[in-house]
């Protein structure tokens, strides 16, 4: 039972890391705290969108947040989750390159 629970929420941990958006925002927090005023101009999105998306993060345990006066800072929780997505690139780079070598295989194959 313990063993579903810890399954369901690692779950929940990759889906809210499942968004572009999301990712950007995680990768700009691995240099410490921020505002939100300075994450919404760092990943390039309009402030409700930020917001919704830090949201998600904050829900799953990823982020937390203080206020601080009209500010509100956030930070990542555990630095695991850094590399979680290094892992993520890493798993997606070498995928890219097997795909462009069989590309290049099946164009010397059509040439041929």
């Amino acid at each position: 039972m313990v063993n579903e629970r810890i399954l369901e929420l690692a779950a929940e941990a990759l889906k809210a890391l499942g968004h572009p958006l999301r990712l950007k925002i995680i990768k700009f927090l691995q240099a410490g705290e921020r505002c939100v005023c300075e994450i919404i101009p760092a990943v390039g999105a309009e402030q409700s969108v930020v917001s919704k998306h830090l949201a998600v993060l904050k829900q799953t345990g990823l982020v937390d947040a203080r206020k601080e006066g009209p500010r509100v800072i956030y930070w990542v929780r555990d630095p695991g989750v850094f590399a979680v997505c290094a892992l993520a690139r890493e798993l997606v780079s070498r995928r890219l390159a097997e795909l462009v070598v069989l590309a290049a295989g099946f164009q010397t194959a059509q040439k041929g």
